[in-house]
């Protein structure tokens, strides 16, 4: 990507969207197309086709999506599926129609099997069931990998799919109800350090064991592989039908904890003294999820920010961002 390429960036508001707009613009480029969701409804077919022929983007950083932790998947799998299928359908068909050079889509790596060997390598891909509670979501991201290989492989298109591990940062949801794991028990310790409670419950055993990567960590690890010299890029696009591996890359860091382990990390940040809870009746979710990342290491991309760093600055996001006291909800953590 040259510094005045047209880049558009769907979904710049969010965290994976924010994470992007200050990489790319940090590193000098100048030509950023983005629209809010009230200027374009990206589940709007017509008006994402009218979009791409008036801006007419070289790259595409497809980040927007509806996310949400256990609960907010549980509540609302029909708007889960059905929006995150229509906005990526819409927008890689469009990127395809109008000629764009590189797309980039983000999933999750919630699209691997629940019980899925782990470190969990691309290959894993729909080799077993997934976890129930976030299926719709993984389906549809799912669906977005297959579209992007099938279109690659029909008209040699150069759309490639990475899965983010479990990511936190500046611009995270800290919603009591809808946020993931780490935004929602930096409220919580935050909240119960103010009001001096003696205890935060969190949902679950505190046993199953995640990765978590920094925003800006991911940000850059995108950029990274849209700015590949086509002899790395293009075989990562399974053009080929019988190339085996499917258009994915994963980034994460290669190392992971217990929710326990994270708790007590967030609640020492935080400077809560009380005890920490922990609800068995509660769902815990997948019991493990970390990522293979030896694909994009031998490319020469490695994770950058340490979680005990990256733990800092997300809750001097959070303190900066942060609305009035009563605003602040009362809900007990999901794990994701």
């Amino acid at each position: 990507m040259k510094p005045d390429s047209r880049i558009y960036v769907a979904g710049h508001r969010g965290l994976v969207g924010s994470a992007l707009m200050r990489v790319l613009t940090a590193k000098g480029h100048t030509n950023l197309i983005t629209r809010t969701h009230a200027e374009l409804d990206l589940t709007d077919q017509a008006a994402v086709e009218a979009f791409f022929a008036q801006e007419r983007p070289e790259y595409v950083f497809l980040a927007a999506a509806r996310v949400g932790g256990i609960l907010a998947n549980d509540t609302y799998p029909a708007e889960f599926i059905r929006d995150n299928l229509a906005i990526q359908t819409h927008v890689i068909h469009a990127a395809w129609r109008h000629g764009v050079e590189r797309l980039l889509f983000l999933g999750s790596s919630c699209i691997y099997p629940k019980h899925c060997p782990q470190p969990m390598r691309e290959e894993y891909l729909l080799t077993g069931p997934l976890e129930p509670t976030n299926r719709p979501y993984a389906i549809a991201k799912i669906a977005g990998i297959e579209m992007c290989w099938s279109y690659n492989r029909q008209y040699g298109s150069r759309f490639l799919a990475v899965m983010p591990t479990n990511l936190y940062g500046p611009g995270d949801n800290y919603h009591p109800e809808n946020s993931h794991v780490i935004p929602a028990l930096i409220r919580r310790f935050h909240e119960a350090k103010q009001n001096k409670a003696p205890s935060v419950t969190v949902w679950g055993t505190g046993a199953p064991r995640r990765e978590f990567m920094y925003s800006e960590d991911m940000a850059e690890a995108c950029v990274f592989l849209m700015n590949l010299p086509d002899e790395q890029f293009v075989p990562l696009l399974a053009q080929d039908r019988n190339s085996g591996l499917p258009p994915l890359v994963n980034i994460g860091v290669g190392e992971d904890m217990t929710i326990r382990e994270l708790a007590e990390r967030v609640r020492a940040v935080v400077g809560f003294e009380g005890e920490i809870v922990f609800d068995p009746s509660k769902p815990d979710g997948t019991p493990r999820k970390l990522l293979d990342v030896s694909r994009i290491q031998s490319l020469g991309w490695r994770a950058g920010v340490g979680l005990q760093d990256g733990l800092r600055q997300a809750y001097a996001d959070f303190l900066s961002r942060r609305r009035l006291p009563q605003d602040v909800g009362q809900s007990s953590q999901r794990t994701r």
